[in-house]
């Protein structure tokens, strides 16, 4: 069984508004993890910033800690990265979880189609938790939102790119820090999100909230909106037919 938690950020808000301790309880995250998580797991971080060997090794050791905190136990918790030799499918279907960093959209895709992560982390069998940057890298199709100056004017910034394929489902998290966001002297959603969203639905998570892949079973868990063809909506449960 693959269970797949898609998270905005599973450690609680990034600017601090609401205090958590460990993984962040919120529309019952922790508890849906609990389901699935076995004792003394393997896990295992990939990055987003390959080359980033202090944040990297850093961000693994507060993940680990996070975890434990919250009455999940592990064995280990690992880090692929390019100091990593090894690569195959063999290692990665050793561990029980896998966490995808979060970070820069693009240099996180960019290391995963150098790794050939797409197709080896087919028929996995355990736990993905995407975080930012690994959610929305989990798509088939993703769209990488412009976030550094000058990438939504670059005529060779690619906004679409080829993801791991583990849902669907194109999805922007950090909503409640993000949505008032400038960029390149435009409005992030307004002026870049909402014309890239002609043809396409995204779905829009704040901090807190998650889907939820069981099997293919995908659940919207927590608030969210919908952004299709420049319109805006929050999110409706039963609109199972975009997941």
């Amino acid at each position: 069984m693959t269970a797949v938690f898609l998270t905005s950020s599973p450690t609680g808000p990034l600017d601090g508004s609401r205090p958590v301790e460990g993984l962040d309880e919120m529309n019952g995250f922790v508890v849906n993890l609990k389901k699935y998580w076995k004792e003394k797991s393997r896990c295992l971080m990939i990055t987003a910033s390959p080359e980033c060997y202090p944040e990297n090794d850093e961000m693994t050791s507060f993940f680990a800690g996070a975890v434990e905190r919250s009455g999940l136990t592990i064995s280990c918790f690992d880090l692929w990265d390019e100091r990593t030799t090894d690569f195959s499918e063999a290692v990665l279907h050793s561990y029980d979880v896998i966490f995808l960093g979060g970070g820069h959209v693009p240099t996180q895709n960019a290391f995963f189609c150098r790794i050939g992560l797409r197709e080896k982390i087919q028929n996995f069998d355990g736990i993905i938790i995407g975080i930012s940057a690994g959610t929305m890298n989990s798509a088939d199709v993703v769209y990488a939102q412009p976030e550094l100056p000058g990438e939504s004017e670059d005529p060779e910034y690619q906004r679409c790119l080829r993801g791991l394929d583990l849902t669907k489902t194109m999805i922007l998290p950090h909503y409640q820090m993000v949505k008032d966001s400038m960029l390149d002297g435009k409005r992030l959603y307004e002026d870049i999100t909402y014309p890239d969203s002609m043809g396409r639905e995204f779905l829009i998570l704040p901090d807190g909230s998650y889907l939820m892949c069981i099997d293919g079973k995908e659940t919207v868990c927590g608030e969210a909106w919908l952004l299709k063809d420049g319109m805006l909506s929050l999110y409706k449960q039963e609109r199972q037919k975009m997941l």
